[in-house]
């Protein structure tokens, strides 16, 4: 961390008392310039990085975002979602308002619950649209009037001469309104708002009035998840003065007050104290708006509304909107801390937003009470763990999970029986394939659940019910009723006459089934564990010697006629990718597909050749999440993201530090649209962490990095276990991209590769950097990253 540097002037004669007694004040408390500032959540919400701006503490269930466009009932035409897919982009010039909860970097779209809006004088029910903010309540606003820092939002609302800031806890969040103008201030709570992209999301809402400052509210919604329900607790810092109930369905609001006759028949009723339906808005009125700012605090619970207020009387006893704000800044601090990074301004700002990134999923999902709401729909009692929800798998077992497991191991244990619980309570008795909210999606390929329980188990993460775990495992890898498992077990791959994305299905099973049997053998079944590397092996069932590349076959043997290697068709034997792309995802035996492809020289020239040729658009059209192109390699798309490092296996790591540093340098910067795609919940940050200390885990569960190039002069990881491990990298510069060597704790380090029981015993690695490549070092085929075959 950097001191803050204190500049005392000394003159000639004397120094005046005052600077002095100032000097020896600031000396005294000996603050410091901490890694909060290095953070800048913009990064990401531009282009189809998708990520949200808004105040959310590490792991919070609460995500208090401003949204930029939602789906409206009724209006025409609807944005375009995809762009949106957390609510908020950076091109927009309008605000909706600030909803509660939201996605961080992912490629489907849903949430944006309990959508809050002020304005002043008139009220407004509708939002109107970007094209006409003045026809609702919606306002412009201007990126040179925005701030966002770790716990923090804050934004000028220009058509109201409003500012408007959130901070959050794990639960509940808090909206600072002041208002600058105005003889009467509004605040409309709008159930009926989606981040989705089709109309009637809501099946069904109510709201009431407990008192003169408090609501309670909840709303049930059918979009990526059905039947997703979610309660709310509303306190109000002063006491409404007047106050609306809007449900649209009916035409007709009842009202205390007259406000917005001009629009809607009326029943005045001083007596109503709720509504209920499938379109229910609030308006809460309040005089002489502009003495103090309005606060309003918001919690959540996917249990009941008496559990919405006990979180929020837990979480935010008070008004205090500076004091909610430092204690979320001093949350981030403590994860932010466990990395000290030198380099560019640039630099710091792109590591520590990746680690920012990094740590906003799985979240929490369980009420103070420690009650939650499962996979079954009931309620149950997180009774020696914290239940997590958001299980972006297909992403996140790549790099996230297992950057989570150096970052913030004690919560590790707690997610894995976290998918034990959904195990255990899903009628299908597996485990989560993509789930949020209590909801599995069946999003996405693989049952990579087993990777990250394998992982942590094989790291020495055991504080789960392991007896559990196996069985959930065997159970999820053997299920009758996923995606062609039957018919995997029984052909040796999945014939594409039986299901799509049969090839990509067919190869994450074959590493899935890798981690499975590394998991078999630490607990002491080596039986067991050689079944499944028999099944690892499964890849080379899909490799088509003749064309050199993976291939769909149909369940009598034969290769698909219609194959384009360089074609990603929706429905077709890949997932995302396409089949330059997916022949090199072997990563538990890299070796076995260099032999399959030709040899070292050959598996260089493919890769090669996948960095090298263009991939035509027409190729691509029906998969807009393949992104970030430089070549056929899409680093936007997390199929690719292991392939850079291939190089190692093949005796040329000299490649990869190439092709590590072509990566960093076109396609991620620290602007808004400095993410070269979605970042997948975490996972795209967690893949420029490790990359940046010049290493990647190809293949969680072997416990072994392969070697890129460190990208920072210096990075230091302060591990759980008191240990440090440092990353320094002499001579590093624009040029001098290249390894020259490696020392580890000052022993001479030939070998291509790190493991974890290295990075846990601390110490220093040190490279020396070069502009020539050293063509030797890691060359040896000892010295190459394992493999399954070796």
């Amino acid at each position: 961390m950097k001191k803050i540097v204190l500049l005392t002037l000394i003159s000639g004669v004397a120094m005046s008392f005052n600077l002095f007694a100032t000097t020896q004040k600031l000396l005294a408390k000996k603050e410091q310039v901490t890694n909060l500032q290095w953070v800048d959540p913009f990064i990401g919400t531009g282009g189809d990085g998708h990520t949200f701006p808004g105040a959310v503490v590490p792991f919070g269930m609460m995500q208090l975002s401003p949204d930029t466009d939602t789906v409206m009932r009724g209006v025409d035409p609807q944005p375009e979602i995809y762009k949106r897919c957390a609510g908020y982009h950076y091109d927009d010039h309008t605000i909706v308002g600030f909803s509660h909860t939201h996605f961080s970097g992912t490629g489907h779209s849903d949430l944006g619950d309990l959508l809050i809006m002020p304005m002043v004088d008139q009220v407004l029910i509708e939002p109107g649209t970007a094209a006409d903010p003045d026809s609702g309540y919606r306002s412009r606003f201007s990126h040179d009037q925005e701030w966002a820092s770790p716990g923090y939002y804050g934004v000028e609302l220009l058509d109201s001469n409003i500012k408007a800031e959130l901070t959050t806890t794990e639960r509940a969040g808090m909206h600072q309104y002041t208002f600058r103008k105005g003889e009467e201030a509004h605040i409309i709570l709008d159930l009926t708002t989606a981040i989705y992209n089709f109309e009637n999301k809501v099946i069904w809402s109510d709201i009431r009035k407990i008192n003169d400052h408090t609501l309670v509210a909840y709303r049930a919604t059918n979009g990526w998840a059905n039947n997703r329900q979610m309660y709310f607790a509303i306190e109000f810092s002063q006491p409404i003065d007047s106050y609306e109930f809007i449900n649209l369905d009916d035409n007709r609001y009842r009202c205390m007050g007259c406000l917005g006759k001009e629009k809607h028949s009326t029943i005045e009723n001083k007596q109503v104290k709720e509504a209920a339906g499938k379109a229910i808005k609030f308006v809460a009125s309040f005089n002489n708006p502009t003495a103090k700012p309005i606060k309003v605090k918001v919690a959540l619970s996917a249990v009941s509304k008496s559990n919405a207020l006990e979180n929020l009387k837990a979480e935010i006893p008070d008004w205090n909107f500076a004091h909610v704000r430092k204690q979320a800044e001093q949350k981030w601090d403590g994860y932010l801390s466990k990395f000290e990074a030198q380099g560019t301004t640039a630099q710091k700002r792109q590591f520590y937003t990746s680690l920012y990134h990094a740590l906003q999923a799985p979240s929490i999902y369980q009420d103070v009470n420690g009650e939650y709401r499962g996979i079954d729909g009931e309620i149950h009692q997180g009774k020696d763990h914290i239940h997590y929800t958001l299980f972006s798998l297909w992403d996140t077992y790549r790099a996230l999970h297992p950057l989570l497991t150096y970052i913030a191991p004690d919560r590790v244990g707690d997610m894995v029986q976290s998918m034990l619980d959904h195990y255990q309570q899903s009628y299908d008795k597996m485990l989560p394939i993509w789930s949020f909210h209590g909801h599995e999606t069946w999003t996405m390929i693989g049952y990579h659940a087993v990777s990250v329980i394998a992982d942590a188990y094989l790291k020495g993460i055991r504080n789960f019910d392991t007896k559990l775990a196996l069985e959930a495992v065997l159970a999820t890898s053997n299920s009758p009723i996923y995606d062609a498992i039957n018919e995997y077990k029984e052909f040796g791959y999945v014939p594409m006459d039986v299901l799509p994305e049969s090839v990509s299905i067919t190869l994450e099973y074959a590493y899935d089934d890798f981690t499975i049997a590394r998991l078999l053998e630490a607990m002491g079944k080596p039986n067991d564990a050689k079944a499944y590397f028999q099944r690892a092996m499964s890849y080379k069932n899909v490799f088509d010697h003749s064309v050199g590349y993976m291939r769909g076959r149909d369940s009598k043997g034969n290769w698909d006629p219609e194959f384009n290697p360089e074609e990603a068709k929706y429905m077709g034997p890949f997932t995302e990718g396409n089949s330059n792309q997916y022949t090199f995802y072997v990563p538990h035996d890299v070796k076995g597909l260099i032999d399959l492809i030709g040899g070292d020289k050959k598996f260089e020239q493919r890769l090669d050749a996948l960095f090298d040729t263009h991939l035509s658009d027409e190729m691509i059209k029906e998969h807009e999440d393949i992104a970030g192109l430089i070549g056929n390699y899409a680093h936007g798309n997390e199929p690719s993201h292991h392939i850079a490092y291939l190089y190692n296996y093949a005796g040329k790591p000299w490649r990869t530090q190439e092709r590590i540093r072509q990566i960093m340098d076109t396609l991620s910067s620290d602007k808004p649209d400095g993410l070269a795609g979605n970042d997948d919940v975490g996972q795209m940050s967690a893949w420029y962490i490790f990359s940046a200390m010049g290493f990647y885990p190809v293949a969680p569960g072997d416990l072994s990095y392969a070697f890129g190039a460190p990208q920072l002069p210096s990075i230091a990881l302060n591990l759980s276990n008191g240990n440090v491990f440092k990353v320094e990298a002499n001579k590093l510069s624009h040029s001098n991209k290249y390894i020259k060597s490696a020392k580890l704790n000052g022993q001479v380090l030939k070998l291509s590769f790190i493991t974890h029981q290295q990075i846990m015993a601390g110490g220093t690695l040190l490279f020396e950097m070069s502009d020539k490549p050293n063509k030797q070092w890691g060359e040896a085929n000892a010295d190459r990253p394992p493999s399954l075959s070796n």
